[in-house]
């Protein structure tokens, strides 16, 4: 529970926004949390049905309002757009979800010109330039889920490969969220080793065999989300808890190294895009750009990563 009262906006009351909410309240993070559809009417019954827990939960105030009742928030969290529909191309879906930052973000950030923003809708790299670009606001205050939920289903995905618990892998995902991401697999570790030596030495998994299984790991980490929207139809519980730490960096102060999106100035030879790679993260948002001892061909992948996703960004003329 945190000590200070702090108030967090949710932009958007899906299930992603209504799922943020509710990690955000049973964790404690906010005293006030106001959610913003609109849907008023979905957004009035979320935040009748959360505050319906208040005798279960720690102490904090719900309730649905206007863009103005955004007022005074420490964190901003942005759900909303559309999701995309069957056989909708992905710059189709771009514009839509643009249009409708570029609506709504400026004068969101008039009202709060000194929150913090993080970005959750998608595409969330084009989403976090685009909030940056047509509100004007400082770059670290704007900061995009990136690739965290990748990185997350990376790490259970090598736990459950090894057969250890979670805690005991460290590992990156870099680039776009989603299947154009890459792993700089020389600084992934599990219990302090590197994996590839961990599986040679621990697993005794021949080095014959080493890198076909990596590969099978890294499909299925770009897999796993289609398989949650094959099943139930869309993600939200882990970004919901993505997001959810990320809001504990940002209040804590701790200097959390987290992959999100966030502009590149020349960073991993990406310039004027933003996209997820590391970032020590604290209270007045992005503090700083982590740079990796990444391999000569891990480096060429992730920019191969970049210069793609800024063919995307060009067809789409966001950068002016």
């Amino acid at each position: 529970m945190t000590e200070k009262k702090r108030k967090i906006s949710i932009l958007g009351t899906g299930n992603v926004g209504a799922s943020v909410a509710f990690a955000s309240m049973i964790e404690g993070l906010a005293s006030e949390i106001v959610l913003v559809d609109i849907n008023k009417e979905k957004a009035n019954g979320e935040a009748l049905d959360l505050s319906q827990s208040a005798a279960c939960v720690p102490s904090c105030k719900i309730r649905s309002g206007e863009y103005e009742d955004v007022a005074g928030s420490d964190i901003i969290v942005v759900t909303f757009g559309v999701g995309r529909k069957p056989g909708q191309s992905r710059l189709d879906l771009a514009k839509i979800n643009i249009g409708i930052l570029e609506s709504t973000m400026p004068k969101v950030a008039k009202i709060a010109p000194d929150s913090l923003y993080i970005i959750v809708s998608n595409p969330v790299d084009l989403l976090t330039y685009t909030t940056i670009k047509c509100t004007g606001l400082p770059v670290n205050q704007v900061v995009g889920t990136g690739a965290m939920l990748d990185t997350n289903r990376l790490s259970q995905a090598i736990a459950a490969y090894c057969g250890t618990d979670i805690s005991n892998v460290s590992s990156y995902v870099l680039g776009e969220h989603g299947d154009s991401c890459m792993v700089p697999w020389s600084i992934c570790t599990v219990a302090g080793l590197p994996i590839r030596d961990y599986m040679t030495k621990v697993m005794k998994v021949s080095e014959a065999e080493v890198e076909a299984e990596l590969d099978s790991i890294y499909k299925g980490m770009v897999a796993a989300g289609s398989q949650v929207i094959k099943a139930k139809g869309a993600t939200y519980y882990a970004i919901a808890v993505s997001v959810c730490s990320l809001i504990k960096a940002l209040v804590s102060d701790t200097n959390t190294i987290l992959p999100v999106s966030t502009m590149l100035h020349g960073e991993y030879g990406g310039d004027n895009i933003c996209t997820g790679v590391p970032c020590i993260v604290g209270a007045t948002g992005v503090k700083s750009i982590v740079n990796l001892p990444l391999t000569d061909d891990e480096a060429k992948l992730l920019k191969e990563k970049i210069d793609t996703l800024t063919g995307v960004y060009d067809a789409l003329e966001l950068r002016k």
